[in-house]
């Protein structure tokens, strides 16, 4: 009986923390107060996703071009745009970036997620 009890505890734990999410996986969702995103249906991928956005959005209308001492500078390559991604991500989060237009939804969520996710080159 004592064994089966302990047995059914350690199912239960096991269970539990099997339910829980990868903190990795999921963020806040931008601009909806708290509510969770989960970052594994959305391509957040560097090369693919979140550097044209950055391109189009930051660069191109010269505020974060080469030479910019803008916030956190120049984010024309990926070693500039990673060392600037929390400031990235809360100011893209927040509203207040980008300065000349918005992003989309699905925009804001590829950066939140790629910056959540590790920033990683992919």
């Amino acid at each position: 009986m004592k064994k089966l009890l302990i047995l059914s505890i350690m199912v239960a734990f096991v269970a539990i923390a099997c339910s829980k999410s990868d903190s990795g996986t999921t963020t806040p969702t931008p601009g909806t107060g708290g509510t969770t995103l989960n970052c594994t249906t959305i391509d957040s991928r560097f090369t693919a996703v979140v550097f044209p956005i950055i391109q189009n959005s930051c660069g191109a209308v010269g505020c974060h071009n080469t030479g910019s001492v803008n916030g956190p500078g120049a984010l024309t390559n990926y070693t500039q745009i990673k060392a600037a991604a929390a400031q990235i991500k809360s100011s893209v989060e927040s509203g207040t970036m980008p300065k000349n237009g918005a992003l989309t939804t699905a925009q804001k969520n590829a950066i939140s997620c790629w910056v959540s996710s590790g920033g990683l080159n992919n």
